[in-house]
């Protein structure tokens, strides 16, 4: 294919763990390439392994989504909140400060204390599972909820408002341009009177210590915490529950796998990251412009240009993976850039990694018998270029 071609850019799913079967053209004519966005403008993507590397610790790669060619993958991300996220896109040295808050709480070992509240909500959801009894829909009893719950006593949110932001957060992410843009302002209505309400009594959670340790003390203002608890709000969310159900997905439909994993439960943590490896919630790990010409794999990518890295394809990188569209939990190179690389690189990996292990361990080992109910070429699903979602996961057992 020749670059000038600039094949269209998302494409849709018709499998919830395999990449559109268009991609295959992409990754042949990569690493580095030109793709047609929906709005006919053009954006370079990289779908090779090392230089999706390269590139997201490159100097000259900006977030801020603010600049006129920044990618657009899809109009729900053209509202005027989706553009001014904190972190996600934001350049040193302002995103770098935020880290800096930000990293303890979110750190290998504060995810390491949560283990035990963790097993227990897991636990809790499996029993009225059970009690359901078969069929049973494992988005609405599991997937949805759990990231949902965890979140919520992280950050110091009340569940009981949990269906208010499950249901907006999917909008944002998912929904039409009028829908995510509504459901954002929603959110961050919400939120600011979250901290508000922080502001005059700090409570434990996250929200709670943030105020009492940045917002008091003159770091950071409200609504710059207000647009923090949106971010974690959301990512903590939607991509953990769509990792759990296609994960589920996932290891049903390769029973050899799944027999493999419960011969030895110890094999779960590199299960996980094979599944984050082979399934790439999230197609896209960065949209980004270049704020300086950069080199690449031969091309050059001018100041000014837009950037987009495939997941996707840099996790099936057949350069730098044997087998590469093989799922294996036995797999020894599951490196992958699900999480991103670089300053980028998801704040909250470590808590998703622990929720994904102890909820696969929890399903499999107490409903040893687990099985779709339908044909997994029947299952709802929804996302092109975001975030990967079954809208149902009938099971029996």
């Amino acid at each position: 294919m020749a670059e000038a071609e600039a094949p269209p850019y998302p494409q849709p799913r018709t499998c919830p763990y395999q990449p559109p079967a268009g991609y295959r053209e992409i990754a042949e004519s990569g690493p580095v390439l030109k793709v047609t966005l929906f709005d006919g403008r053009e954006s370079w993507m990289i779908t090779g392994y090392k230089e999706s590397r390269e590139i997201l610790t490159h100097p000259n790669l900006s977030s801020l989504r603010t600049h006129p060619n920044f990618p657009i993958v899809a109009p729900r991300f053209r509202s005027q909140i989706a553009r001014s996220l904190a972190l996600i896109a934001m350049d040193p040295p302002v995103h770098d400060t935020y880290r800096r808050y930000l990293n303890p709480h979110f750190s290998l070992k504060q995810v390491r204390r949560m283990r035990p509240e963790i097993e227990k909500i897991v636990s809790g959801f499996v029993d009225r599972i059970i009690a359901q009894g078969p069929p049973a829909d494992l988005v609405p009893l599991l997937a949805v909820p759990l990231p949902s719950l965890i979140i919520c006593r992280h950050l110091g949110v009340p569940y009981e408002d949990h269906e208010f932001f499950q249901d907006a957060s999917g909008k944002v992410m998912l929904g039409t341009e009028e829908e995510s843009a509504t459901a954002a302002q929603n959110l961050v209505d919400y939120i600011d009177a979250l901290v508000t309400e922080q502001i005059k009594s700090p409570t434990d959670g996250l929200l709670g210590r943030l105020v009492t340790e940045r917002v008091l003390t003159g770091d950071i203002g409200h609504e710059e915490l207000v647009s923090i608890a949106l971010v974690l709000l959301i990512a903590a969310h939607e991509t953990t529950s769509s990792s759990l159900a296609l994960g589920v997905i996932t290891l049903l439909e390769h029973p050899d796998q799944l027999a493999k994993l419960l011969e030895d439960r110890d094999r779960l943590p590199g299960a996980v990251e094979e599944l984050l490896r082979f399934i790439a919630t999230t197609d896209l790990v960065a949209t980004r412009v270049a704020k300086g010409d950069i080199e690449i794999a031969g091309h050059l990518i001018r100041e000014g240009e837009a950037v987009l890295v495939s997941g996707t394809l840099a996790n099936r990188d057949a350069k730098f993976h044997e087998r590469p569209d093989e799922f294996d939990v036995l797999r020894s190179d599951t490196h992958h850039v699900t999480f991103g690389f670089g300053i980028h690189q998801c704040l909250g990996q470590n808590l998703a990694r622990l929720e994904l292990e102890i909820a696969f361990r929890e399903l499999f080992t107490r409903l040893p018998g687990l099985r779709l109910a339908t044909d997994v070429a029947d299952l709802p699903i929804l996302g092109a270029g975001t975030v990967q979602r079954v809208l149902s996961l009938p099971v029996e057992w």
